[in-house]
């Protein structure tokens, strides 16, 4: 393929139906750290209206920060992988904490930061400030292999990069990203080229789940402080491994022989 070509395509495709999303209309690195950490596992149709609602319930980092977490993981609800809300609470915390409430626009020092990897340092780069930063995951993956991997499989991350350096506009790469994920959501409909990747995994299924039980677990701690007892019987199985487990990941803290969220 082209690279001019390949351009053109996805420029093309982007001016015609480009997704209008809220995160999408702000330059606020806070707001869009939200939506990068909502994103990473859910589709953006179930992250638009969790999102607003986030937002008016902690619009800055300074209230993220000081919310107990309880309340965070209640406004989370729905959109699972709950781990998520604690990393951006985390991130809140030191962002106030170590960094006076401004966001850096270094690229390690965000890698370092509670659930931002580089894929969502990149995106904070390029969305709040417009620093181009080569940027790959799953909807870059798609792109970069149905235009030049098509008939390849187990395709690595170290093949498409040198393509996202060729190809990143970097006067706009704001607008450049917005475009090639709105194209991989596309294929993604009709066929998903991620599955091509040598770093592909398919997401499990949620009901039967250990991620089921845990989020169970949240369920009735978010309702009162119980004991491991309780929780067995209520679950119906021993949830000591997952208690533990959430307990030293700091979801849950034990109070007087109770489990609880604060």
């Amino acid at each position: 393929m082209n690279i001019k070509k390949f351009k053109q395509i996805i420029w093309n495709y982007y001016r015609k139906n480009g997704r209008k999303l809220p995160w999408r209309q702000t330059r606020n690195p806070y707001k869009i750290l939200v939506s990068e950490i909502m994103l990473q596992q859910t589709q953006a149709p179930r992250v638009v209206p969790k999102y607003i609602s986030f937002l008016k319930k902690f619009p800055n980092t300074a209230t993220l920060a000081q919310a107990p977490f309880k309340n965070v993981l209640l406004e989370w609800q729905g959109l699972g992988y709950n781990r998520r809300a604690l990393y951006l609470k985390q991130t809140a915390e030191k962002i106030e904490n170590d960094f006076n409430g401004k966001f850096t626009k270094d690229f390690k020092t965000l890698c370092s930061l509670p659930g931002i990897g580089p894929a969502t340092a990149g995106d904070i780069l390029a969305f709040a400030w417009n620093i181009p930063t080569v940027v790959i995951e799953t909807n870059i993956r798609s792109v970069f292999i149905h235009f030049f991997f098509n008939n390849t499989e187990k395709v690595s991350d170290k093949e498409i990069v040198p393509l996202i350096q060729k190809t990143l506009d970097t006067e706009n790469p704001r607008e450049w990203y917005w475009a090639l994920f709105d194209y991989g959501a596309y294929l993604k409909e009709t066929r998903n080229p991620s599955r091509q990747s040598k770093h592909y995994t398919k997401q499990s299924r949620f009901k039967g789940s250990n991620r089921e039980k845990r989020s169970q677990i949240l369920q009735l701690i978010l309702k009162k402080p119980r004991t491991e007892t309780e929780l067995s019987k209520s679950l119906g199985y021993d949830a000591s491994e997952n208690l533990s487990a959430m307990q030293q990941e700091g979801l849950i803290r034990k109070s007087k022989n109770r489990f609880v969220i604060e």
